[in-house]
């Protein structure tokens, strides 16, 4: 019972410390690492092969974060003189639409990481009216979120979700998170592209958002390092966890951890997925569990990586991304719980 105790205490503090401490948030992958360690440590799951799985793990996203940000900084040039060439053919809806599809499928192989990198590239290429842009910027970071839980390379929640399911009776693959999950992600991610160029409008503005700088290869690098450490943290994070999943999570209703996650709005969803994800819940449970972190992440700024990396870098204050995320997230909640209640009751 102690180390039950102890383990509640160890999530609350990685639960909420991001939220309420500004240099933890400053420094989250550390932290996190330290918390996953004292979780193992706590819960006496310390073995050879957690260590192996710690090291292993994060090397794929760690090679596409690093390999596809490499182009993305050498491709910089041609990339935003397509931007231009391609809001000139297909007009400022068609491309919204077209951007936020592309980027939200793509992001399963380019990682949610690099799809907001280009967002923001290609927002700092439009000139449009901030506020437009705002909703671009946000609508298209759901349609990342979401596109990008479709492979281990997408995200992170991706990948701590497939090294915990790998074994029975799930036994899951590189593709299982894809064969589970495509007839939500799809239709979701096209939702949200036709919601992007219902929205946005033609004009220029002088205030329209601009990138704060050009990331460097130093930045890629240190980017490339924290996302190494942050998914070694999730490993030590789910395995130090496991007797809060078996005792207390995995007997949830699903429909209950669909709205429970609703908290990832506020708190990262692959930390989230860490700590509630494990093989002694049901499919139905996975499916209702991981949507719901997966649309609430979307609905403020800390709920996911890219809604970090695209509000930081193109200045989006807080209040203005809850403006657009908040009703959006709601609605999308609905729709999707009401999928979910059609096609897994």
């Amino acid at each position: 019972m102690l180390i039950i105790v102890a383990l509640f205490a160890i999530l609350a503090l990685v639960l909420f410390l991001p939220f309420l401490v500004k240099k933890v948030e400053e420094n989250l992958e550390i932290f996190l690492f330290a918390m996953g360690v004292l979780a193992v440590t706590v819960s006496a799951r310390w073995t050879w092969p957690l260590v192996e799985e710690a090291l292993i793990e994060p090397i794929k996203i760690t090679a596409a974060v690093l390999i596809a940000g490499l182009l993305l900084k050498f491709l910089r040039p041609a990339a935003r003189k397509a931007v231009g060439a391609a809001i000139s053919a297909l007009g400022v809806k068609a491309f919204a639409f077209a951007i936020v599809v592309v980027l939200g499928f793509i992001s399963s192989v380019i990682t949610a990481i690099i799809a907001a990198l280009l967002l923001v590239e290609v927002i700092d290429c439009m000139s449009l009216d901030r506020t437009d842009e705002i909703k671009i910027v946000v609508i298209a970071c759901f349609a990342i979120g979401m596109g990008a839980v479709l492979t281990p390379l997408g995200e992170p929640l991706a990948t701590i979700t497939i090294a915990k399911l790998r074994g029975e009776p799930y036994n899951a693959s590189f593709w299982f998170l894809f064969s589970e999950f495509w007839r939500f992600v799809v239709p979701g991610v096209l939702g949200f592209g036709i919601l992007a160029a219902l929205i946005v409008k033609k004009g220029a503005d002088d205030s329209s958002l601009k990138e704060d700088r050009a990331e460097g290869l130093v930045d890629l690098l240190l980017r490339t390092a924290k996302t190494y450490l942050f998914v070694m943290a999730l490993v030590f994070l789910g395995t130090g966890f496991k007797p809060i999943i078996d005792a207390y999570i995995s007997k949830l209703p699903a429909t209950g951890l669909f709205w429970l996650n609703s908290i990832s709005a506020i708190l990262d969803n692959a930390t989230l997925a860490a700590a509630e994800v494990g093989p002694s819940m049901s499919a139905r449970q996975l499916a209702y569990a991981l949507l719901g972190l997966i649309i609430a992440g979307g609905m403020l700024i800390p709920g996911n990586i890219p809604n970090i990396i695209s509000a930081g870098k193109l200045r989006i204050k807080s209040k203005e991304w809850l403006a657009v995320g908040v009703p959006v997230g709601a609605a999308a909640m609905a729709i999707f719980f009401a999928a979910l209640l059609v096609f897994m009751p």
